[in-house]
């Protein structure tokens, strides 16, 4: 075990307490919604997380990147989902040889994206369970869901493709910022327009076992949405500065943090960390509008009058009054706009236990 005071910074930590119960409260909540619970892996991007999660029920992983696919398949994970299309030779091929090993579902929403993974697909033999992607609200990828129905009718008729059900990803709800009854309102909507997609289709001859939703400010309502059948959060595992804005996390549930040390002090109301846009997300999308919320070492509790409101690469800008009690040297923890983007950054991780780390683990499948 090294105090955190011995450790190099900046220093990707994770508290291993805080986690633990963050899963153990997810998979309760998506429990008593009656659905399944499929984490997006992105998040944590470490197996040592992935297998707590596996431990408290998930029955699988979300995947954004073939790296991830190709880590939890050599993992042994036989339950992927892949929610991001392989559009090119190179992640076509890469999808048809993942396909071949088994337990993988790839997201499509369009002809244009699913015709030469058919065609590939059909040359080696092997079948592509697919589920379609649909936009309830975030504008992003996805069929509209009036154009479901004959977007996978166009879809089943292609070669080697298998409907397995629906996908959404309930992203617009950040945008409803610290309304939080209005984020949940959105969330339940999400649910049921997917859940009336997944009717349109079966009415129209398709299977569609699988209803998925998926984030984690949606946690709360989405899932509750009768006749969806799992849920896909990702941030949950950590939680993260934009959480606690929406009002999905109190900053006590927080456990990803970055370690850092004050290194210049030079003008007044401004000190300057060893933290800078390399050790976090400088996501634009977080609610936060900040890169990070500053704590205490030791208590975790945010320090009154501190934000850290830029970043160069190597270097982080703490500003506002609370600045006036901070020396060169002195510790801090940085909990992160966004856990996923900051997670990226790092290739290890320490949990923590208290003010000691006490395991180091990769970060992998990075870009």
């Amino acid at each position: 075990m090294t105090p955190l005071d011995e450790l190099p910074t900046p220093a990707l930590l994770v508290d291993r307490a805080r986690m633990e119960a963050n899963l153990a409260a997810m998979s309760a909540a998506i429990g008593a919604a009656g659905v399944a619970l499929r984490p997006h892996f992105k998040t944590s991007k470490c197996l040592a997380v992935a297998r707590r999660q596996l431990a408290h029920g998930a029955i699988g992983f979300t995947c954004a990147t073939p790296a991830e696919v190709e880590l939890l398949q050599d993992e042994g994970v036989d339950d992927v989902l892949w929610a991001h299309q392989p559009v090119g030779p190179a992640k076509v091929a890469f999808a048809v040889r993942a396909l071949g090993r088994g337990g993988l579902t790839i997201a499509l929403d369009s002809l244009e994206a699913a015709g030469p993974l058919a065609e590939a697909a059909a040359s080696a033999g092997v079948t592509v369970p697919f589920v379609l992607e649909v936009d309830t609200g975030l504008h992003r990828a996805g069929v509209d869901p009036d154009r479901a129905v004959a977007t996978a009718a166009a879809l089943t008729a292609l070669p080697a493709l298998e409907l397995r059900g629906v996908l959404t990803h309930e992203g617009h709800l950040a945008a409803h910022g610290s309304d939080r009854a209005g984020l949940e309102a959105a969330g339940d909507m999400a649910g049921r327009t997917l859940v009336q997609v997944a009717e349109a289709l079966r009415a129209d001859g398709h299977a569609c076992p699988l209803v998925s939703v998926g984030s984690t400010p949606g946690a709360t309502s989405a899932p509750f949405a009768a006749g969806v059948t799992e849920a896909r959060p990702g941030t949950y595992v950590y939680f993260d500065a934009n959480q606690v804005g929406l009002g999905s996390a109190r900053i006590e549930q927080c456990a990803q943090t970055v370690l850092a040390r004050v290194t210049s002090a030079q003008r007044p109301g401004t000190v300057i960390i060893d933290a800078g846009i390399k050790a976090m997300s400088s996501d634009t999308i977080a609610t936060a509008g900040i890169l990070g919320i500053v704590c205490d070492p030791e208590s975790g509790r945010p320090l009154d009058g501190v934000e850290f409101t830029a970043g160069n690469e190597e270097h982080g800008y703490l500003t506002g009054p609370g600045t006036s009690g901070l020396r060169v040297g002195d510790l801090l923890r940085i909990v992160p706009n966004h856990a996923c983007g900051t997670t990226n950054m790092w290739s290890t991780l320490h949990f923590v236990e208290g003010t000691r780390a006490v395991e180091r683990h990769p970060i992998e499948a990075r870009y």
